[in-house]
């Protein structure tokens, strides 16, 4: 699936909008320098249609920002299960707080 081609103008904005409010609950919990939205895939591989959003935490030096920050060989924040489980929670708490964007 492609987000250019396979969506229609209705559906691409609901689901952005839905990528911001979680992007946002992520900043909220997080508190990072900058955040990072993104979707790859390939018609190869992941031949489904899902973003990422990767919160780049403060005080990481410039050059170690941008594309290199996202590159896995640079390291990936790898948390306990029980940590991720709690994080997910507070995520999910925070975007039930904002509010998500309704149908329509």
């Amino acid at each position: 699936m492609s987000v250019v081609r396979d969506l229609d103008e209705g559906a691409y904005h609901r689901l952005m909008l839905f990528v911001r409010e979680v992007a946002l609950a992520v900043e909220v919990v997080c508190g990072p320098e900058r955040t990072y939205l993104y979707s790859l895939g390939s018609q190869q591989g992941n031949a489904h249609l899902h973003w990422h959003i990767a919160a780049l935490p403060a005080g990481v030096p410039y050059p170690q920002q941008q594309f290199h920050a996202l590159m896995t060989e640079n390291g990936v924040l790898s948390l306990p299960p029980d940590e991720a489980v709690e994080m997910a929670a507070r995520v999910r708490e925070a975007v039930m707080t904002r509010g998500v964007p309704k149908k329509g």
